[in-house]
């Protein structure tokens, strides 16, 4: 079986192929912005917390089929919750008083900045 679209690691797993097996499975039909998603839970896991990235990925995804689903409902749920990252890493660097918001969802140390 040839492998088509995004490997993850050395481990050979698709992410193409994963998401349209999940899809399958699930009897989902809708176009995955995997990009964003895996944005947002960067943001999630680097400016709040690992575990708290598959979470809120589930709550995004909760969010949007509240809304009604489909792609927009989506994406302004992921729009919320990265920039909720935002605000959660600045927010705690500067409780911490050692970093600073870059503006790109990442919090950047004292060490960082130079």
């Amino acid at each position: 079986m040839q492998e088509v679209g995004l490997i993850i690691g050395d481990d050979g797993v698709v992410l193409h192929d994963w998401i349209a097996a999940v899809k399958t499975e699930l009897g989902i039909d809708l176009d995955v912005d995997v990009t964003g998603l895996l944005d947002m839970t960067r943001d999630v896991a680097h400016g709040v917390a690992r575990p708290a990235a598959p979470l809120t990925a589930f709550l995004v995804g909760y969010a949007a089929a509240s809304a009604g689903g489909g792609p927009e409902a989506v994406a302004e749920a992921n729009r919320k919750a990265v920039a909720l990252a935002v605000r959660w890493a600045a927010e705690q660097s500067g409780e911490h008083g050692n970093g600073q918001d870059t503006g790109d969802g990442k919090a950047r140390s004292d060490e960082q900045r130079g």
